[in-house]
């Protein structure tokens, strides 16, 4: 959603409020399309001693894979995003601050970027998921298996002994 900040940026002490939905729903991570009920993006624009910054929260569901275990979850999550405002840069290299062309804003972009680089590497059912038993398959948050698991072949011999005692 683009916004007009030019009065914002004219107006010390201004605010402007933010509450509105991005449809998110065509949006693939790991081969799903996690996103089923949009982003709620809420909070402000505001102009603190003519320093003008964003603070938004993204609110959303997302419904995906174990990466362990393979069952399906759904985690919410809630992304905080604060940002401070430029018409123009002195430092080409600072890279904390945005620069706006034009007094416009797609505050969109913005929420995108920071809600993929705050989500996890590895997405877990639960931090203590066991996982997937590595012969057979058996889903070990449901309980231990009942595969033979195969001997080591440089500890068969001390099987042998065991046996012949």
């Amino acid at each position: 959603m683009f916004f007009e900040l030019e009065t914002l940026f004219n107006t010390p002490g201004a605010t402007l409020d933010v509450d509105y939905t991005m449809d998110f729903s065509d949006v693939e991570l790991d081969g799903t399309r996690p996103f089923q009920d949009g982003v709620h993006v809420h909070g402000m624009f505001l102009n603190r001693a003519d320093v003008v910054s964003v603070a938004v929260t993204a609110d959303f569901l997302l419904t995906l894979n174990c990466d362990r275990c393979a069952r399906e979850f759904a985690r919410s999550f809630s992304v905080p995003v604060q940002h401070v405002l430029v018409r123009e840069l002195n430092d080409e290299s600072n890279d904390e601050l945005i620069c706006l062309d034009a007094y416009r804003m797609d505050l969109d972009a913005l929420v995108s970027d920071d809600i993929f680089l705050s989500l996890p590497s590895k997405f877990l059912c639960s931090e203590d998921c066991a996982g997937l038993c590595i012969y057979c398959g058996h889903n070990l948050n449901d309980g231990p298996c009942s595969c033979h698991k195969p001997i080591d072949p440089r500890l068969e011999g001390l099987l042998q002994l065991l046996d012949n005692s």
